[in-house]
């Protein structure tokens, strides 16, 4: 059975570690403790029973309670299934940075790793060039190397 437990915004972390640890030591039929990516202030157990579920928590710190329906799978499915998502970006593209704190800054791609989904920018209206590493989706390409800005 699938079960979602509530936990205080940005403290998901902490109490996946303490849940971890409750199943350890209590010897509890938990099979998977999940945090989706863009949903804060819940996780998802998967446990044989609600007991099991109910106990793994049980004494947690920021841990608020299971939500009284369990899950189907279909319902979380496309937040499980990863989806490698192609990236169309060049070096030398210039890019628009959409989240973080140079949110609105556009920046020039010096360097890309597929691998660990990272991209290095160098801020345009910087008075010094100072690589910053970012996340391939905080980035959105706005001209590419060799276009004239037609605006």
């Amino acid at each position: 059975m699938i079960y979602i437990l509530r936990t205080t915004a940005n403290r998901e972390d902490q109490v996946m570690d303490f849940v971890v640890s409750n199943v350890e030591k209590k010897n509890l039929e938990v099979y998977s403790i999940i945090k989706p990516h863009g949903l804060r202030g819940y996780i998802i157990v998967e446990a044989k029973s609600k007991q099991d579920a109910e106990q793994a928590y049980k004494g947690v710190p920021y841990a608020k309670g299971i939500l009284p329906k369990p899950l189907d799978y279909s319902e979380i499915e496309h937040m499980l299934e990863q989806a490698k998502a192609e990236f169309n970006i060049q070096k030398n593209d210039i890019v628009e940075i959409i989240s973080g704190p140079f949110k609105r800054e556009k920046a020039k791609v010096k360097n890309i790793d597929k691998s660990k989904e990272e991209v290095i920018v160098e801020l345009l209206e910087a008075t010094v060039p100072i690589p910053i590493t970012v996340k391939l989706d905080s980035v959105k390409v706005i001209r590419r190397e060799g276009e004239e800005e037609n605006e």
